[in-house]
């Protein structure tokens, strides 16, 4: 099979989010079951136009802000005579309106999440109005495709705006195996025994498993506005005040570090707030594993890949109840949700789980087990069967 993606940036690009995780995971496992993949991307300072990427041939075109204008025609001049089975348009924010373009091989849609009005905090009304209108037209543009959505709030979004929930299949992110192989080394072996002192007994952080550091509560993404970071550091300031060992890693890059920072100077925090910048995957791994709590504000989300990383490696999430991370956190069994934007009941949640020991393990225990069900493998897998069924094959074929 002869597959043509087509997304905003590939997994080399400086500003490569979870979208592109998703997209080279994926892909890559299927370019390495015999399938032929090109990716269609954006450029970026440095970049080569064109090289292959674990199995996949990667052609970049247009730039940061223009790419959806531009990938269509070059689209028509460069690639409609080339013998593609399938496109597939990743929407990562801007769609591309590929089906006004398209003239033989089947369109399918992939899409993590939907912004709506989450654009208006993070650009200008302007650019934010053009964007919103851009996504309100996916129901009318794309309404003869089918969609693979990563969690059901997607799904759920996508039915709402007018999309026909039939042709939409929910497929989950994986893990990376590292994730997967922390969770079996470094989960708890057993919650604590009935007459162990009691966790809540004092104010500082209590006793970790071993490997955890005690207080120590991990943040992982970029640092976006509709992030939400500046309220885990507002909640940060309450759960000193009842865990005076409690700390937090911000582990991510993004445009709101500056802001972030000056925040954490103002509030007084600077010795218990740490920001990493960028980490390699095994540095995010060895963060991860010492953590006891992960937390994720964010306003929204497609699915939440750093949830279940954190899952994996035996680390209970708190998180906003906001469409996909209810889908990622299941309440009270693998982390706990809060209202979103509210910083007390943040603040509660992680003073509650750092002072009890059981239920943090409990918790952990229930993350490691859920955490199995997500392989690259198992994405890649179910993403054929949503590529067949746009080509009108069954999904079994071979």
């Amino acid at each position: 099979m002869r597959i043509l993606v087509i997304n905003w940036r590939d997994i080399r690009n400086p500003e490569a989010g979870g979208a592109e995780v998703h997209l080279h995971e994926t892909f890559s496992r299927i370019a390495a079951w015999g399938h032929q993949v090109t990716v269609l991307c954006s450029r970026f300072p440095g970049a080569a136009e064109s090289e292959r990427i674990d199995g996949i041939d990667v052609i970049r075109h247009g730039g940061k802000w223009t790419f959806n204008l531009t990938a269509p025609w070059y689209y028509r001049r460069r690639l409609a005579r080339l013998p593609f089975d399938v496109v597939i348009e990743d929407i990562n924010k801007i769609p591309a309106l590929m089906p006004w373009f398209l003239n033989g091989p089947p369109l399918m849609v992939l899409l993590h999440h939907l912004f709506g009005t989450t654009f208006y905090r993070e650009i200008n009304p302007l650019l934010a109005t053009y964007l919103y209108f851009m996504e309100r037209l996916i129901p009318r543009v794309y309404r003869r495709c089918l969609f693979e959505a990563v969690s059901e709030s997607t799904r759920d979004e996508l039915v709402r705006m007018g999309v026909a929930a039939d042709r939409i299949s929910v497929v989950h992110n994986g893990l990376d195996r590292r994730f997967l192989d922390a969770g079996i080394n470094d989960a708890p072996a057993a919650p604590v025994q009935e007459d162990a002192p009691a966790a809540s007994d004092g104010k500082d952080a209590p006793a970790a498993p071993d490997g955890k550091e005690p207080g120590l509560v991990i943040y992982l993404g970029r640092l976006k506005k509709y992030k939400n970071v500046d309220h885990l550091i507002q909640a940060m300031a309450i759960v000193r005040e009842e865990v005076p060992g409690a700390r937090l890693v911000i582990v991510g890059t993004g445009d709101r570090r500056r802001a972030l920072e000056s925040l954490t100077r103002s509030m007084g925090l600077d010795d218990v707030v740490r920001f990493t910048g960028f980490v390699s995957e095994d540095e995010k791994l060895r963060l991860l594993t010492c953590a006891e709590l992960a937390a994720c504000p964010s306003s929204k989300e497609g699915w939440g890949i750093t949830v279940i990383e954190a899952n994996a490696c035996g680390v209970p999430v708190v998180a906003a109840h906001v469409p996909g991370l209810r889908d990622a956190v299941v309440d009270g069994e693998t982390g706990v949700l809060v209202p979103p934007g509210d910083r007390k009941a943040m603040a509660r949640a992680l003073i509650g789980l750092l002072h009890d020991r059981e239920e943090r393990e409990r918790l952990a225990g229930n993350a490691v087990a859920r955490s199995r069900l997500y392989t690259w493998e198992n994405t890649a897998r179910q993403t054929l069967q949503v590529i067949r069924r746009s080509m009108g094959e069954s999904p079994d074929a071979a």
